[in-house]
């Protein structure tokens, strides 16, 4: 049985439809990433699993009980925020003691959850201090140690990244991977960064104007997408499209042949079924799946070159005036204003 469920989710704002009947699985253990883009509904849809926000139709289900009409103090439910919301008057000791004094718990029960937490996040230390006395990654892991003295049954995250510095972002998500791995609990966190989502997520969620786009693990995403949203969502640099026409299908209307201007190539992976010969289609290809090759049918002027260290990555124009990447990780040797001509696996590419 899922941890939590989603059954039939509906939230509207008046007569704004920002979620539409969502439904979903989370098994207990996942970490589960809701990912999109700003105004996708990732946040609302947290939110209204929390409790936070009322539901317009369906269900909540967490550890087999219906919770859609409780208030998120009788979910089982702990939520670490964007905002750290700590109080600045009390000591981190205090800050994270707080909702355990206000059921009643007794002093020594709280002592050693709160002195448990600290362990686990490694902030012994930190215990006596204010909020003011500490850095931003340390803030943020007072309101994650805040979330984890309630022993709740889910954890939520809504975007609490947000507001480090890139070092800061990456020391707190490996230890927020760290932390999932070590308490294996439930965990629902959201964000609009897809390489958050990518590193951290057992099963990934995609969201676009509220409605799921496509649910799989990372990989299951990245080399399968369902429509050209999640193709172009997840990866970096983004996914390159190409504009042209499905020539051809085979029977079982799993691949298809692509055809262009420039070039025209079959066994291409199909992702509509319901695409028939002359039909308009794209062409996606990721950057890192191009290779250099003087007869290849890819052909585009560089415009920019990005040299990053760990990888290049070369913008091109092609004849169409459309733009596409190439990355690589070593100097491929080009040069502003030359053309170049790629090549490429059709295993790795799909058509929308």
């Amino acid at each position: 049985m899922a941890q939590v469920e989603l059954r039939g989710v509906n939230k509207s704002f008046g007569k704004t439809e920002v979620i539409r009947n969502v439904e979903l699985e989370i098994n207990k253990g996942e970490f589960v990433v809701f990912v999109g883009p700003s105004g996708c509904g990732k946040s609302t849809l947290l939110r209204l699993i929390s409790g936070l926000e009322n539901l317009s139709s369906g269900d909540i289900v967490i550890a087999d009980n219906i919770v859609s009409e409780l208030p998120p103090s009788k979910r089982g439910i702990a939520m670490v925020f964007q905002s750290y919301a700590l109080y600045p008057h009390m000591t981190v000791f205090h800050n994270m003691a707080f909702s355990l004094d206000l059921q009643g718990i007794g002093k020594k029960e709280i002592k050693e959850r709160v002195e448990a937490a600290a362990k686990i996040l490694q902030m012994e230390e930190l215990l006596d201090r204010r909020p003011a006395a500490l850095s931003g990654g340390q803030r943020q892991r007072v309101a994650i140690g805040r979330a984890i003295v309630r022993n709740p049954d889910v954890f939520l995250f809504d975007e609490p990244l947000s507001n480090l510095d890139a070092a800061l972002r990456h020391d707190t998500r490996v230890e927020i991977a760290r932390l999932h791995s070590q308490l294996g609990a439930t965990t629902i966190y959201v964000t609009h960064d897809q390489v958050e989502a990518m590193t951290l997520a057992d099963k990934i969620v995609v969201l676009r104007d509220g409605e799921v786009m496509q649910v799989g693990s990372p990989m299951e995403l990245f080399n399968f997408p369902k429509n050209e949203f999640v193709a172009g969502f997840l990866g970096s640099p983004k996914m390159n499209f190409f504009k042209g026409s499905l020539d051809k299908v085979t029977k079982d209307f799993s691949k298809g042949r692509f055809k262009s201007k420039e070039f025209t190539l079959g066994g291409i992976r199909l992702v509509s079924t319901e695409k028939n010969p002359g039909d308009n289609v794209k062409l996606g290809v990721r950057p890192q799946h191009l290779f250099l090759d003087k007869k290849g049918p890819i052909k585009g002027e560089v415009i920019l070159i990005e040299q990053l260290g760990t990888e290049i990555i070369v913008e091109l124009k092609a004849s169409d005036n459309t733009f596409f990447r190439f990355t690589s990780p070593k100097d491929p040797n080009l040069s502003i204003g030359e053309l170049v001509s790629f090549n490429f696996n059709e295993e790795f590419a799909h058509l929308f």
